[in-house]
């Protein structure tokens, strides 16, 4: 008698599709308070549908961005805590389309996981929709994606893309910056998304530090320390904006602002930052003293406290200052626009805050 074979099903090899379902009806809620009155269909059809209001618009365009976390997510894995990633994630892209003046409209994540566990979903996405709502833009659609073997287990992957509009003419692309223009930055919440494949070194392996561990000069644990959500820029800069004439603007992502600014810069100028502009933050100066990191190291990896930096014409610079502070909001005048090869050129030294008792 021939042995009757086993009937496999796709959760015997680890793909559990009742149990992404049920997460998927959990986080419809949380996706639906993003929603305006431009999403034309609920989660869960083959494809997003936005409809575009055009009447504010004389030549529409469509900005986009895609960009994920980092190693960020091993901070989430190690701690447990997944709600704050989404907002990382979020905010990390709305900036990335925001200096080049576009309002974000719509977004969509990638999720990954070698297996779906269902609350660790909900706690992501909650995260996106919470980014989202801050940021004035709908989450409508993505992918949960569970894939057996790819992922250790309890680790997943997120990434996320982006979609704004801004009118043509009021494209931001640096291009009217001069020579005495004035560049005034924003302040970071701390490490935002980038840097911490060295600040994890520095803390667990150098450091010899748990995430539950006081994080030296911050009054905070590792965890809270390194946790903190990335900075969403865009409704600020939205008013600044309307205020005065922003010139250039720049997200200080991995590359810190020795790389990120001249992105924004054209032809025939550089930027001069005085590093005793503003108060860089006890979390930096940690990651410094236990790294043994030089300042040269430090301004290329890490925002270093700058989260955004934008450029306006001299005269208009304490309006936007004023503005800014209006707006319950600090800021720095970081620097000026000199005449130069498009780099960034340093003057005076970093201005580490005082963590002495």
């Amino acid at each position: 008698m021939t042995e009757k074979k086993q009937s496999l099903t796709y959760s015997d090899a680890g793909v559990n599709i009742d149990a992404a379902n049920t997460a998927l009806s959990t986080v419809k809620d949380l996706v639906k308070r993003t929603y305006t009155q431009h999403v034309l269909r609920d989660i869960g059809t083959f494809g997003a549908m936005f409809q575009l209001d055009l009447q504010n618009y004389r030549e529409p365009v469509l900005v986009s961005s895609v960009d994920g976390v980092g190693t960020k997510l091993k901070l989430a894995f190690m701690t447990g805590k997944h709600d704050t990633v989404g907002v990382d994630l979020v905010s990390h892209c709305v900036n990335d389309i925001l200096v080049q003046g576009a309002k974000p409209l719509f977004f969509l994540d990638y999720f990954a996981m070698g297996k779906l566990e269902p609350d660790v979903m909900v706690e992501v996405v909650r995260g996106l929709a919470t980014g989202c709502r801050y940021s004035g833009c709908a989450l409508i659609g993505g992918e949960t994606a569970e894939m057996p073997d790819m992922y250790t287990v309890g680790e997943y992957d997120l990434a996320g893309t982006i979609v704004g509009i801004v009118d043509r003419s009021r494209i931001v692309d640096g291009s009217a910056i001069r020579p005495g223009d004035v560049i005034i930055g924003l302040p970071s919440s701390g490490l935002h998304t980038n840097g911490y494949s060295l600040a994890r070194k520095i803390c667990f392996e150098v450091a010899g530090l748990d995430v539950n561990d006081p994080m030296p000069g911050t009054g905070r644990t590792v965890a809270e320390a390194l946790m903190e959500p990335h900075i969403s820029y865009a409704k600020l800069m939205q008013v600044i904006m309307r205020t005065v004439e922003v010139r250039g603007m720049a997200h200080i992502t991995g590359g810190g602002i020795t790389d990120n600014l001249p992105r924004i810069l054209p032809e025939g100028v550089a930027a001069e930052i005085n590093l005793e502009s503003w108060i860089v933050p006890p979390l930096f100066r940690f990651l410094k003293e236990a790294g043994n990191v030089d300042d040269k190291e430090m301004l290329r990896t890490f925002n270093m406290g700058q989260g955004f930096l934008f450029v306006v014409p001299a005269e208009q610079a304490d309006r936007a200052k004023e503005t800014i502070e209006l707006a319950g909001q600090s800021c720095s005048f970081a620097g000026k626009i000199i005449e130069g090869e498009g780099k960034v050129h340093y003057s005076g030294s970093l201005n580490y805050a005082d963590t002495s008792d």
